[in-house]
C-alpha cells in the first residue's frame, strides 16, 4: 500500500457526507467523527477498511492511523487472534436467552488484573460504566451530588455540567460540580462546601499526568467526606498498564470504569469495584439486553490475553518515548517550540498548541492535521497507538510526515495570515472537557 504525499482526493468522502446529512444529524454517529471535527474539504470523512495500523478511506487513500477508532483499536485492525475468537463464537451464537460461561471467564480476568475489582458488570460503552458507578455511589451513600474532574460521557448527570447541557434539567445540572484536575486545594474547597451531600468523586486518573501525591490526596479527601472514589479508566485501562492507572500509580479507588481498548474495537465496557461498593447492584437497576452479548466478551478475552502476553502497555511507553522525542526535536528544529509541544505521558502523547502562540489552537491543529493527512498520517489531538504501529515499523514514516507538517506550519506561522495557508475549513472542538 502506498501512502500519498500530494493533495488528497476526498471527493467520495464529500459526496457521502452530502448523502448522510439528509438522514443523519452531522452525518455521523459520533461527534468526534463528524465533519465539524475534521479539516472539511481536504481530509477524509469516511473510511472503508482497516489493516493493522493503517486505514483506507472511501477515495482509496491509505493512512497510518493514530485515531484507532477513538482508542478501542489497541492491537490493530483485523487482529487475527481476536477475529478468530469472534468467528468461533459467531458459529455458536451472539445473544442468548440465558447467561454464558464467557461472562464469568472475562470477569475473573478483570478481577485478577485490576486492583479495585472484586465484582464486575458489563455494559456497551464508557457512559454505561460511569453512569453505573454514579448510581451505585448514590445508592451506597444516600447522597446526590457528584464531583467531577474530567470527561465522563454523555448522560445527564455529567454532560449537564458542560457547555453541552441543552436538554438537561436544571435540577440535574445542579447535582454535578466540576473541579480542576491536579489541584488539591480546589478539590478541598469544593469538598468542604458540598461534603455532606457528595456521593462520589469521579476522575480520570491518568489522562492528564497526575502530580506526585495527587491521586492519594483525592483518595484521602473522598475518605474524609465519606464519598465513593471512582476512577474513570475508559482511556487509561489496558494502555498505561493492564490494570490501569490504579496499578501504575498504586492508588486504589472504590469503583472504576473500563472500556475502549478492552476488546480491540468490539463494543463492551465494565463497571468494576470492591464488593462492598458493588453490593447495591442487586438493588439498583442496571440492566440491558446486550450486557452479555457473546461476540464482544469473546473478543475481550482474546484481546486481554494477547495484550498481557505481549506486554503491550510497556511497549506503548517505549514507542511513545521515541515518537515524542522525534516530534519535539522537529518542532525545535523548525523554531516552533513557543507555538507547539508534544505533551502528556508516552503511553498517550498529545499535540498541544500553545495558548501564547498568537494563533488560535484550532488553526494550528488544522494546519498540522491537513498536512499529515496529505502525507499519509491520520490523527487528532491525542496520538493513539496500537500494537501494530510498533510491529510494522511506523515510527520513521510518521516522523517523515511530521517533518512536512512542521515545514508547512513554520511557513504559515511566519506569514501575516496563518489561516490562509489552510486549504480546508478549520476543525473546531465540540467543547473543552479537560
Amino acid at each position: 500500500m502506498t501512502l500519498r504525499n500530494t493533495d488528497l482526493d476526498v471527493s467520495k468522502s464529500l459526496a457521502l457526507l452530502e448523502r448522510s446529512l439528509k438522514t443523519i444529524p452531522l452525518g455521523a454517529q459520533t461527534f468526534t467523527k463528524s465533519f465539524q471535527q475534521h479539516v472539511h474539504g481536504t481530509t477524509p470523512l469516511f473510511l472503508e477498511r482497516g489493516d493493522g495500523p493503517r486505514c483506507l478511506d472511501v477515495d482509496g487513500n491509505w493512512y497510518i492511523d493514530y485515531v484507532m477508532g477513538l482508542l478501542p483499536i489497541v492491537l490493530g485492525y483485523c487482529d487475527p487472534d481476536v477475529d478468530k475468537a469472534i468467528k468461533d463464537q459467531l458459529a455458536k451464537g451472539i445473544s442468548f436467552s440465558l447467561s454464558t460461561d464467557l461472562e464469568a471467564e472475562l470477569a475473573e480476568r478483570l478481577v485478577r488484573l485490576i486492583p479495585c475489582a472484586e465484582m464486575v458488570r458489563f455494559g456497551k460503552n464508557g457512559t454505561d460504566a460511569t453512569s453505573a458507578a454514579v448510581r451505585l455511589a448514590r445508592a451506597k451513600t444516600g447522597r446526590d451530588k457528584i464531583l467531577v474532574g474530567g470527561y465522563h460521557g454523555w448522560q445527564d448527570w455529567y454532560i449537564g455540567a458542560t457547555t453541552r447541557s441543552l436538554g438537561v434539567p436544571e435540577a440535574v445540572r445542579n447535582l454535578t460540580v466540576k473541579f480542576p484536575f491536579n489541584d488539591l486545594d480546589a478539590l478541598t474547597a469544593v469538598a468542604r462546601e458540598h461534603g455532606k451531600d457528595v456521593a462520589a468523586i469521579v476522575i480520570e486518573p491518568a489522562v492528564t499526568t497526575p502530580k506526585p501525591g495527587y491521586l492519594q490526596g483525592v483518595r484521602d479527601i473522598a475518605d474524609e467526606i465519606g464519598a465513593v472514589l471512582v476512577f474513570d479508566e475508559i482511556i487509561s485501562g489496558f494502555r498505561i498498564d493492564m490494570g490501569g492507572a490504579q496499578t501504575y500509580y498504586g492508588v486504589t479507588p472504590d469503583l472504576s470504569a473500563f472500556g475502549k481498548a478492552m476488546a480491540n474495537g468490539m463494543p463492551i465496557s465494565a463497571i468494576v469495584g470492591k464488593a462492598e461498593f458493588m453490593a447495591p447492584m442487586t438493588e439498583i437497576f442496571f440492566s440491558g439486553t446486550f450486557g452479555g452479548e457473546a461476540l464482544s466478551i469473546a473478543a475481550a478475552i482474546a484481546t486481554i490475553d494477547k495484550l498481557e502476553a505481549n506486554k503491550t502497555p510497556q511497549q506503548f511507553w517505549q514507542y511513545g518515548e521515541a515518537l515524542m522525542s522525534g516530534m519535539n526535536d522537529r518542532i525545535a528544529a523548525a523554531g516552533l517550540q513557543e507555538s507547539l509541544q508534544i505533551t502528556g505521558d508516552p503511553w498517550w502523547p498529545k499535540i498541544t498548541p500553545s495558548p501564547d502562540a498568537g494563533v488560535e489552537g484550532p488553526v494550528v491543529m488544522s494546519l498540522i492535521r491537513e498536512q499529515l493527512a496529505e502525507h499519509g498520517v491520520l490523527t487528532g489531538g491525542g496520538i493513539n497507538f496500537c500494537q501494530r504501529h510498533i510491529d510494522d515499523g511506523c515510527l520513521e514514516p510518521t516522523l517523515k510526515a511530521w517533518d512536512a507538517a512542521m515545514d508547512r506550519l513554520k511557513a504559515a506561522m511566519s506569514s501575516d495570515d496563518p489561516e490562509s495557508w489552510l486549504k480546508g475549513d478549520v476543525a473546531r472542538p465540540v467543547f473543552k472537557v479537560r
